[in-house]
């Protein structure tokens, strides 16, 4: 038995609970060495990066230079890469990320600033390409990279296939590269096929390297990169090679670690309830055997023989995690009244409850808890919906186009104003065919895609059955920007949630705590809500409030998590499906699918069926379709 937990990681890694934290972490590191440099009187050089990674980072060296007086004056950065071509102010350009999360915010001297030149001609690359090389070796090379991580296991824009001594030069973009950045460009097929990137070898140049991930949806490509084989299939792993590389994690981007997924087979473990399960759950998944029937020998061949010696035998751990997911699973969500509650996931008194559900897009609600929604409605529960975001950027232009056309004949039918109705429809297919590929919309069109989303929510909430007092818009500001990159939650986003938590004063509380969504609304939304609840925890109401987070269409919670299983017949899923279908504008052909083909419904359906397989697999009754629930304790 290896007696280290940590054996199979090649690159040390840094967990932090939040992406916050380990952001923190890595931006007091950058400025103790900005300090240090100064102190020597010398330059900084830093290797940043874009995305959705580094923005926390950024905005806490913006709030150091600002509140703690740090200083960028010696500091001289380079970054990754750009898309080729491209503008430096197109919506999608990084010198335009780059000044909007950092440079504009920093007294950074602007020709200390270095990007890749995405307005180059072809003929012209190579030269920018090697002096750009020569010019962070003229400055004694990069003393800190940053980096993200791409679901190819890509660095900078290090695809597949990129030489471990690589140098900036201009790439080819891999397709699943271009169909995680189509969201950014309103659809793959306005993405650059192109961009100019350092190589491998400019980041293995780097004094210190930190490459940060958050996320469930990172935790795959992670291990391969830490824990996986050095090979240029996955570029992210030459990093193993780095004299002093440290890989920053929050929980969720850790996952698939082995010290976290399995950490029985590296070492002896103090065992807890939740572990038990976990480990349980995972030998019965490993060796197809459902739970009461695994043994003592499985256990020992496995590297958990020391949960036989605490419990005695197979069967005392075997019942006791049976026992607890058969107690997972609930046909009253919302607590059966009347009833012994002992063994029930949720409580029997009070009823009915006043729920209110959080849908951070306006199609959330019964894509991802859909069954569950009606049930508490049947059952007599007073059910809220509070749709967070206005989802109007997910519309297609002639959705928009159609809806126009429609107030513009409404009028004429029964004869209302019919030159403002023309002149409006007029209006709005200008401003559509004026636009660009990526280009925000106009604030009337915007309007548009609103009400359309808007219209389709209260269609799904009357199918359901609640009134339309019941659904409440909240168009949080932090959202409504036009474009996939939204501004950083405000007071006022905050306010939105606490004034709906204190006028229905809920007994239950259901948000998305997928934070796998690739575009980041489900991560800022429930960000809101915990906000909001750590304010209003003194509140009598909040003591009786109990909050269950659910997944939406990206991933469901693994089957030891899930502490509340809700079993759907095929009517009820037929009936979530129907639901689901009144969101006529995402059905067929979504704007942001993401890299999974599948419509949402589809995707929905599939991930309850595995749910319920799952539960089956592990000797539990059978259902035809199964929505999951962690509750969080705040």
């Amino acid at each position: 038995m290896n007696n280290d937990l940590t054996a199979f990681e090649k690159i040390p890694v840094k967990i932090f609970t939040t992406s916050g934290e380990g952001s923190v972490y890595v931006a007091k590191e950058i400025a103790a060495l900005i300090k240090l440099r100064q102190k020597e009187g010398k330059p900084c050089v830093l290797g940043l990066a874009t995305g959705s990674t580094p923005t926390r980072l950024y905005a806490e060296l913006v709030k150091m230079h600002q509140q703690e007086g740090l200083t960028f004056k010696n500091v001289h950065t380079f970054n990754l890469d750009e898309y080729y071509p491209m503008q430096p102010e197109a919506l999608q350009s990084y010198v335009r990320f780059m000044r909007e999360h950092l440079f504009d915010h920093i007294d950074i001297p602007k020709k200390n600033i270095n990007i890749p030149d995405g307005t180059l001609k072809k003929d012209e690359i190579a030269e920018f390409c090697k002096s750009y090389e020569e010019k962070i070796d003229k400055l004694g090379g990069l003393d800190i990279q940053v980096l993200g991580i791409g679901r190819t296991g890509h660095i900078g824009f290090n695809e597949p296939g990129s030489s471990e001594r690589s140098l900036t030069r201009l790439v080819s973009l891999d397709q699943v590269t271009r169909i995680d950045a189509a969201s950014d460009f309103f659809g793959e097929e306005n993405v650059p096929r192109k961009a100019i990137t350092m190589g491998v070898g400019s980041i293995m140049k780097a004094a210190k390297v930190y490459m940060m991930a958050w996320g469930e949806g990172k935790a795959t490509v992670i291990r391969k990169a830490v824990e996986g084989p050095i090979t240029d299939q996955i570029p992210s792993s030459f990093l193993q090679k780095h004299h002093d590389c440290t890989v920053v994690l929050d929980d969720a981007a850790s996952s698939a670690l082995t010290r976290i997924k399995t950490p029985w087979i590296l070492d002896s473990v103090e065992w807890n309830e939740k572990l038990i399960r976990k480990a349980v759950v995972w030998l019965s998944q490993q060796i197809e055997k459902p739970v009461l029937k695994l043994t003592n020998h499985d256990y020992m061949e496995h590297g958990m023989g020391d949960i036989i010696t605490e419990f005695g035998s197979a069967y005392q751990v075997n019942i006791k995690v049976f026992n607890f997911l058969q107690h997972t699973i609930t046909g009253w969500p919302g607590g059966k009244p009347n009833a012994d509650d002992s063994h029930r996931p949720e409580r029997a008194k009070p009823f009915p409850k006043r729920v209110v559900i959080f849908s951070p897009h306006p199609d959330d609600d019964v894509i991802s808890m859909g069954g569950t929604f009606i049930r508490l409605v049947d059952q007599g529960h007073e059910v809220h919906v509070a749709y967070q975001t206005s989802g109007n950027i997910a519309v297609f232009d002639d959705d928009a186009i159609r809806f126009a056309d429609f107030v513009r004949d409404f009028n004429e039918q029964f004869g209302l104003s019919k030159t403002d109705g023309a002149k409006f429809y007029k209006k709005v297919v200008q401003s559509l065919q004026k636009k660009g590929p990526g280009q925000i919309d106009s604030e009337e069109v915007l309007k548009i895609k609103g009400l359309i989303r808007r219209g389709e929510a209260k269609a799904g909430g009357r199918y359901v059955g609640i009134p339309d007092e019941q659904m409440h818009f909240l168009d949080m500001p932090f959202y409504e920007t036009g474009a996939v990159k939204k501004k950083p939650l405000s007071e006022e986003d905050i306010q939105l949630i606490v004034d709906i938590l204190e006028t229905v004063k809920p007994h239950q509380v259901y948000a998305a705590g997928d934070l796998s969504d690739p575009h980041g609304t489900h991560r800022v939304c429930l960000a809101a809500i915990f906000e909001a609840l750590k304010r209003l925890k003194k509140k009598p109401w909040v003591k009786d409030c109990w909050v269950w987070l659910y997944r939406g269409a990206w991933q469901e919670w693994d089957i030891d998590q899930i502490e509340m299983a809700v079993p759907l017949s095929p009517e009820e899923l037929m009936r979530k499906r129907r639901a689901v279908f009144k969101h006529q504008s995402q059905k067929d052909s979504a704007m942001f699918p993401g890299s999974d083909k599948r419509e949402f419904w589809m995707r929905a359906e599939d991930r309850n069926h595995a749910t319920a397989k799952a539960y089956n697999a592990l000797g539990l009754a059978e259902y035809e379709a199964m929505e999951a629930f962690v509750r969080h304790k705040f």
